[in-house]
């Protein structure tokens, strides 16, 4: 049977009224037969029956044994953070999410928790990075935004042989084109607000474990600090898992069309994108993942941030915002929105120029999407020659 299929009969039919769509179960408490006698649920904040059918169908997804559903993205990594102690190290990958290098370096490092970063898409890397105190190996694969890829299956070696956790950022990818904790990975974390929920209509996140112990350690933080995912948005989380398999197909194919036709234009310098064959991250995505996903990074020829600028502001279709993996098409200027938080000089040594464009490719028709591109880019030189033509020659200042 495949994944799809699977998935979909994953999610369970209601056993009290036999409704095909998982209820929603909008409530705060649960009544209890005697003092600790109850039918599985006592508190929302602890358990509520919505939340754990998304938390179950994520493990299944993932193939793991635990999941636990966070209001947040950054709720979910936060609290994968909180495994670890004063004196403890992170090794992260160098292009990383804006929000989780502040989250690691912003408010961790001041409780004695250092982060070292380094390029993760080189296994060696990580091996030579690697201290004693290193607890945690934190990677994105695909990267964001530069669209980088890291051998899961060799960093695990790594992470095992030196008894530290491994944590794989999916989000890029999404289970339907990946599975970390198959490939020897510990811990799954998502943005659920992307992929997973897949309409721009919810902010969620997503842990998942390979082994149960490390999930209940995960799930006592949550409980504790109390960072859960509301029934309600549990509920449109599952819904949009449904078509999840679907949605990030079409996804694919369009960011390949795309990222092809970026490929061989003449305003752009570099492409970034996993499918294209001069990636140099190509053969061990085709590996670890069965697509490409729906992301697609480049940067101009005319490599500056107002050149930039003037393009993301200029398109029609692809509209400019925050977040990604919508079925709406977006596009954002990593260097002012998502990775400005990141320093100027950092983000730049790991790839993140200032003219560097991230598409998040939606499911309208490819077509269409190129010729947006293309009729901005045709804006967009037709507004540099009228500047040109205005600014005066050498010899009249």
């Amino acid at each position: 049977m495949s994944n799809a299929t699977q998935l979909i009969h994953s999610i369970p039919v209601d056993p009290l009224t036999g409704a095909i769509s998982v209820p929603i179960y909008q409530t705060s408490t649960f009544v209890q037969e005697a003092p600790g006698v109850n039918q599985g649920y006592d508190y929302a904040r602890t358990g509520n029956p919505t939340r754990t059918v998304l938390e179950d169908v994520l493990a299944k997804l993932e193939k793991g044994e635990t999941g636990i559903a966070f209001s947040s993205g950054l709720a979910a990594i936060d609290a994968i953070v909180k495994l670890l102690e004063t004196g403890d190290e992170i090794l992260a990958v160098d292009d990383i999410y804006g929000g989780a290098f502040r989250l690691f370096t912003q408010v961790y490092q001041k409780f004695g928790i250092k982060v070292n970063f380094v390029d993760t898409a080189i296994t060696e890397n990580v091996f030579d990075a690697i201290t004693p105190k290193t607890k945690l190996i934190w990677i994105e694969t695909p990267t964001n935004p530069t669209l980088k890829i890291s051998d899961i299956q060799a960093i695990a070696k790594i992470a095992k042989a030196n008894q530290c956790l491994l944590c794989v950022d999916n989000t890029f990818a999404s289970p339907a084109l990946q599975q970390p904790l198959s490939l020897g990975a510990d811990i799954v974390v998502h943005s659920a607000t992307k992929y997973l929920g897949g309409h721009s209509d919810l902010i969620a996140g997503i842990v998942v474990t390979k082994e149960k112990e490390l999930g209940a350690k995960i799930k006592f933080i949550q409980n504790a600090c109390g960072a859960i995912l509301s029934p309600f948005d549990s509920w449109l989380v599952i819904r949009g898992i449904e078509t999840l398999h679907l949605r990030v197909k079409q996804h694919s194919e369009n960011a390949q069309a795309v990222a092809e036709f970026l490929e061989t234009h003449p305003a752009v310098d570099k492409v970034y994108y996993p499918g294209l064959k001069t990636h140099p991250g190509h053969d061990i995505a085709v590996k670890q993942a069965t697509g490409f996903g729906g992301i697609v990074s480049f940067t101009l020829k005319h490599d500056t941030e107002e050149a930039a600028t003037a393009f993301v502001i200029s398109t029609k279709l692809f509209k400019l915002a925050e977040s990604l993996g919508g079925i709406k098409s977006l596009l954002c200027l990593p260097s002012q929105m998502t990775h400005k938080t990141i320093p100027a000089a950092k983000r730049r040594a790991a790839g993140v120029a200032d003219s560097l464009i991230r598409l998040s490719v939606g499911l309208e028709e490819a077509k269409d999407l190129i010729d947006d591109l293309q009729h901005t880019f045709d804006t967009c030189k037709k507004q540099l020659q009228v500047k040109r033509k205005r600014q005066p020659a050498v010899s009249d200042i």
